[in-house]
């Protein structure tokens, strides 16, 4: 029997709304959201095994939110759609507006308090402009040299302690890290904050800041 086109559509939007209803999908698409990556290196930074991180690429392949092409034996994936981000984003913000349990785990990574506004990229942009502004960058190095906003300065949160006595007491201080689902930078302020020092992360990550069209320096090498 042939069903209507209405519901034939809405069985194409479901597909999509499955795709990214797997909490590992989510952390597949937030490092393909860093740059395209093989199947190896994502099992290893997402901690599934390579025979489940491809189950996972295969149903966000179906619902064409990743694409693949080969590079000698290797299957190397990407976004497929820059706007898979503000789709994850609008996920995050109907989150946080309406599931208590989110504000929850928000305010305990703050320390318990009211985490400060982000900073916006037009904003940041600005105050980089004017040099009156510390960039942090929490994410792993790797990620770091493969792509950065220019100035910024590389600590992961295990090495924010040993980081700090670098930072000017005076200095405004905005962190950032991966976009949308990524909790570093929330981490990162209230370490910084606990410390007595003015921080706030950025609204969003790298890959928004790159996807606005704004400069991003890659390590040579």
């Amino acid at each position: 029997m042939s069903i209507s086109p209405k519901l034939a559509l809405l069985e194409e939007y479901a597909l999509v709304a499955r795709a990214l209803s797997a909490p590992a999908r989510l952390m597949l698409l937030e490092q393909l959201a860093q740059g395209e990556r093989g199947v190896e290196a994502l099992a290893e930074k997402t901690g599934l095994t390579v025979a489940n991180c491809s189950q996972h690429l295969q149903q966000l392949r179906r619902a064409a939110l990743v694409t693949s092409r080969r590079d000698g034996k290797a299957v190397i994936y990407r976004l497929t759609d820059a706007r898979t981000l503000t789709l994850m984003d609008l996920m995050r913000s109907v989150a946080e507006r309406n599931l208590a349990q989110v504000e929850r785990i928000l305010r305990g990574l703050s320390g318990g308090e009211d985490a400060p506004e982000p900073v916006s990229r037009a904003d940041l942009a600005a105050r980089l402009a004017e040099g009156s502004v510390t960039v942090l960058d929490v994410r792993p190095a790797d990620e770091y040299a493969a792509g950065h906003i220019p100035g910024a300065l590389n600590a992961t949160l295990a090495q924010l302690e040993r980081f700090l006595p670098t930072l000017a007491r005076d200095a405004e201080i905005v962190a950032y890290c991966r976009g949308p689902y990524c909790v570093y930078a929330h981490q990162a302020v209230a370490t910084l904050r606990r410390h007595g020092l003015n921080a706030r992360r950025l609204e969003g990550g790298l890959p928004e800041w790159r996807e606005d069209g704004r400069p991003v320096l890659i390590n040579a090498g």
